[in-house]
């Protein structure tokens, strides 16, 4: 019988595929970095065709070093980097150009137009988020108006739009579905939120056809079978789920009032907020967290734009390192008396500022600033932001949640130095699982839930283990003097450009 699951977890510079056992354990997985793409300044892009060769050949190889066939696969899950925007032809599955990225900010003026005319309460009211190039409505319009034929050509029907889940379920079974899961459709400012449903007034507003959408539907559920020659066999999609929603997830976060952040390219904080969508007044989003059997929960979620993004940069603009692990090191080596604080805006800067025009910059060099202190500034930015995001959760969530635990999953996860001064920034213990893949964790629990695999998510949420816990050890004097450092940086980051 089959009893192990497959997860592509697509993500925004690499994809990886997991095979999962029966208890949800991983016995086999395959990742591939693919190029960036930045046209120009502020713009960032895919090609969607890496996006495809990279999910099939990561799922061929990771079933293959598991020794396993299509028959043996109970179910297929898929993660994927949100709102991230691709639109191709119904007829022969070809994009008509480049996906957007989610980091992308070409469609910053055209945002600020739509909140200048008025618009922004009543998108904030129906989706939950708010008007900036980070979603995906302005990116389709972008393309629309601006590939040849592309908007005639949409409202006769010819063209498809989907976040990168869409696009990889029409590759995968050929065309014969179109659609994606609750979680996804709502990054894309075209979604009610309340019900799960396209908006015919926000189609409207974004200049949206109908035509071009999918068909939202559960994140376990059916989202058919892959095309048999694929992987061997037909295998059943039956798990779906935006990364950061996947690793809520997967870590277990199913009670209100629990929290998770993700560290990968960007960094992302959820609060689950339970079964009613609660709008944010502190800038933040409100967003689906799953949706099953029709029921959704809902969560509370701080985007960070530059988290690993920064090490990247570090790394591969700057060459002060020649890996990640690199930083750490360096930053317990760094000198506390040269205080440099780096503001990752390099695309803007995300929750709760939500400013496109926002450059990166460097506060704080003297002649005695090394490589050290630059690791170490890349490294607080990551505390920094995140202690901005959870001051506003817990303002939004209007009372204290007693013995907050955070749990945090991601690439930079890994790096002690890094989760300590988290810890220690955000007067908070942090907890780190054994396995920190989480967002393919999630996504693999969704499908095997809906193969009968596995436990419901209380079962589940008891089987959660951890590999280390953090607890803060800085003081509050210095606590204090250091976040008002990086809000005086933040300041100088975001002033008007008088050029």
């Amino acid at each position: 019988m089959a009893s192990h699951i497959l997860v592509i977890d697509q993500g925004t510079t690499s994809t990886r595929s997991i095979v999962f056992d029966e208890a949800l354990k991983p016995i086999a997985s395959a990742q591939e970095e693919f190029p960036q793409i930045f046209p120009q300044p502020g713009w960032v892009e895919h090609n969607p065709e890496t996006l495809w060769a990279t999910a099939l050949g990561t799922a061929r190889g990771a079933l293959a070093q598991a020794g396993l066939e299509a028959a043996d696969i109970a179910g297929l899950g898929i993660a994927n980097q949100r709102e991230t925007t691709l639109i191709w032809e119904r007829a022969t599955g070809r994009p008509i150009c480049n996906a957007i990225v989610w980091q992308d900010r070409r469609t910053a003026d055209v945002c600020e137009a739509l909140e200048a005319a008025g618009h922004a309460e009543m998108v904030a009211e129906r989706t939950g988020l708010r008007l900036d190039p980070y979603f995906s409505a302005t990116k389709i319009g972008w393309m629309l108006d601006h590939v040849p034929g592309a908007r005639a050509r949409a409202e006769a029907g010819a063209l498809a739009f989907g976040t990168v889940d869409s696009f990889l379920i029409w590759r995968l079974t050929e065309g014969a579905v179109h659609a994606i899961d609750a979680t996804n459709a709502s990054r894309t400012l075209l979604c009610d939120i309340r019900t799960a449903t396209w908006d015919d007034e926000l189609l409207q507003l974004f200049r949206v056809p109908a035509s071009l959408l999918p068909e939202i539907r559960d994140c376990a559920g059916d989202f058919g079978s892959t095309r048999p020659d694929l992987l061997g066999g037909g295998i059943a999609i039956r798990g779906v789920a935006g990364d950061q929603q996947a690793a809520l997830i997967g870590q277990a976060c199913f009670a209100p009032g629990t929290v998770k952040a993700t560290y990968g390219t960007g960094g992302f904080v959820l609060l689950n907020i339970g079964a009613e969508p609660k709008r944010s007044r502190h800038r933040l989003l409100t967003t689906i967290a799953w949706q099953r059997r029709g029921e959704r929960r809902y969560a509370l979620e701080g985007s960070i734009f530059s988290a690993g993004a920064s090490v990247q940069w570090l790394r591969d603009g700057l060459g002060l390192v020649e890996n990640s692990a690199e930083t750490g090191r360096l930053a317990e080596a760094s000198d506390p008396a040269q205080p440099v604080y780096l503001v990752p805006a390099f695309t803007g800067l995300g929750a709760p500022y939500w400013n496109s025009h926002a450059r990166a910059l460097v506060a704080g060099i003297t002649r005695g600033t090394t490589k050290k202190e630059f690791a170490r500034a890349v490294l607080e930015s990551v505390g920094y932001q995140t202690r901005d995001l959870l001051e506003a959760m817990l303002a939004d969530h209007g009372e204290p949640i007693a013995d907050l635990v955070f749990r945090v999953d991601g690439g930079m996860s890994a790096n002690d130095w890094t989760m300590q001064f988290l810890a220690d920034m955000l007067e908070v213990t942090v907890e780190r699982p054994a396995f920190r893949e989480t967002t393919a964790m999630g996504a693999g629990y969704l499908a095997g839930l809906d193969a009968g695999l596995y436990p419901e998510p209380e079962d589940f949420a008891r089987s959660w283990s951890m590999d280390r816990r953090f607890e803060p050890a800085m003081n509050e004097q210095t606590r204090n003097q250091k976040y008002r450092g990086w809000q005086r940086a933040v300041r100088l980051a975001t002033m008007p450009d008088e050029g």
